[in-house]
C-alpha cells in the first residue's frame, strides 16, 4: 500500500495540482485508513477491499471525530478508490456509493471596520518587521487573499505601478487580484526600506520574510496577528482567515455583487461565496436590534 500511496502523493501533486496542504491531510488520513485496513483485517493489497471494510473503518471514527473531520477523511478515502480504478489496480470502485455526513456551517468570525483600524495602528512602522507587518496586513485584507496564496507571492508577482497581484490559489490556478491604495503605500514602504534589511545577505524571491530573511511561515504570520489583536483590545478571535472574511463581508455591506466577489475570491463556486450574503444579514439584525429603539424589548416597563 506504500508504493501505492507515493504514486497516489505524486498524481494530487503534479496531475491534479493540489495545495501542499491538502496533499499533507489526504496522506496522513489514508495512512490511518491503510493501518486500519492491515491491523483489523489483514488486508495489505488494495484489490482486497470491500465496501464492508471501509463501512467498519467509518464506524470506528464516529466514535472519535466530528462530522467535519469524518468528511474530510472520507473524501480523501474516495480520492484513493478513485485513483486506484484510473491505474486500473481494482476493477470497480468501492468508495464510490458512500455520502458524506452532514456537516452543521457556522457562519465565520468577521471583524468590523474599527477592529481592522485598530489592529492596524498597533504595527510600529519604524522597524523593518513593522513595515512588513503593515504590508502583510494591508494585502490580505485590501485583496482578499487566502494566507497560503499571501505568503507564497514572490516579487516578480508584485505589479504596483499597474495596481495587481498575481496569486496562486487553490488547484495551482492564477488569478489577477487589484491592489488597494493602502496596500500600494504599505508594500512600497516595505519593499525600499524593509526588505533588504531582512534580507541581508541571502537570497529569497519570496515578498514577506522573516527576521532570519526566509519565507515568512503560516505559524509566524498567526502568532504576529494574534498579538495585534490582542494589543488592539479586539475580542472577536482573530486569525487570518478572518481578515478575508471581514473583506468579503465590508465590501457585500458596501455594495459589490456576488459574482465580482466571487472572482476576487478565487472561489469555483459561487455557492462558496452566498455565505458571506448570510454573515451580512446577521450583522444587519444585530444593528438594527441595537440601534432602533423598539426592536428589543424594554424590560425596565
Amino acid at each position: 500500500m506504500k508504493y501505492i500511496l507515493k504514486d497516489f502523493e505524486y498524481y494530487l501533486k503534479n496531475e491534479k495540482g493540489s495545495s501542499e496542504n491538502t496533499i499533507e491531510s489526504y496522506v496522513r488520513d489514508l495512512k490511518q485508513y491503510a493501518f486500519f485496513l492491515e491491523k483489523y483485517h489483514g488486508i495489505t493489497k488494495p484489490k482486497f477491499i470491500e465496501k464492508a471494510h471501509i463501512e467498519a473503518y467509518l464506524r470506528s471514527l464516529k466514535r472519535q471525530m466530528t462530522s467535519k473531520s469524518l468528511a474530510r477523511k472520507l473524501t480523501a478515502i474516495k480520492g484513493f478508490h478513485h485513483f486506484l480504478m484510473l491505474e486500473k489496480e481494482v476493477d470497480q470502485d468501492v468508495a464510490k456509493g458512500f455520502s458524506s455526513p452532514k456537516i452543521e456551517k457556522k457562519l465565520p468570525q468577521v471583524l468590523s471596520v474599527d477592529e481592522v483600524v485598530r489592529i492596524l495602528e498597533q504595527v510600529d512602522k519604524t522597524k523593518p518587521l513593522g513595515l512588513r507587518n503593515m504590508a502583510l496586513l494591508e494585502l490580505i485584507y485590501g485583496s482578499g487573499l487566502r494566507v497560503s496564496e499571501l505568503l507564497d507571492i514572490k516579487m516578480e508577482d508584485i505589479h504596483i505601478n499597474q495596481g495587481y497581484v498575481v496569486v496562486k490559489g487553490k488547484g495551482a490556478k492564477e488569478r489577477m487580484v487589484p491592489i488597494s491604495d493602502m496596500s500600494m503605500i504599505a508594500l512600497r514602504n516595505y519593499m525600499v526600506k524593509g526588505r533588504d534589511q531582512l534580507l541581508g545577505e541571502f537570497k529569497n524571491a519570496h515578498l514577506f520574510l522573516n527576521q532570519k530573511g526566509a519565507r515568512l511561515s503560516r505559524q509566524g504570520f498567526f502568532k504576529l496577528l494574534k498579538k495585534l489583536s490582542h494589543d488592539a483590545m479586539v475580542e472577536t478571535e482573530c486569525s487570518p482567515h478572518t481578515l478575508r472574511h471581514s473583506f468579503a463581508t465590508h465590501l457585500l455591506e458596501n455594495g459589490m455583487d456576488l459574482r465580482t466577489l466571487q472572482t476576487l475570491l478565487g472561489h469555483e463556486d459561487i455557492s462558496t461565496t452566498q455565505i458571506y450574503t448570510h454573515i451580512s444579514q446577521k450583522r444587519i439584525n444585530e444593528i438594527y436590534k441595537n440601534a432602533h429603539p423598539r426592536a428589543k424589548e424594554d424590560h425596565d416597563v
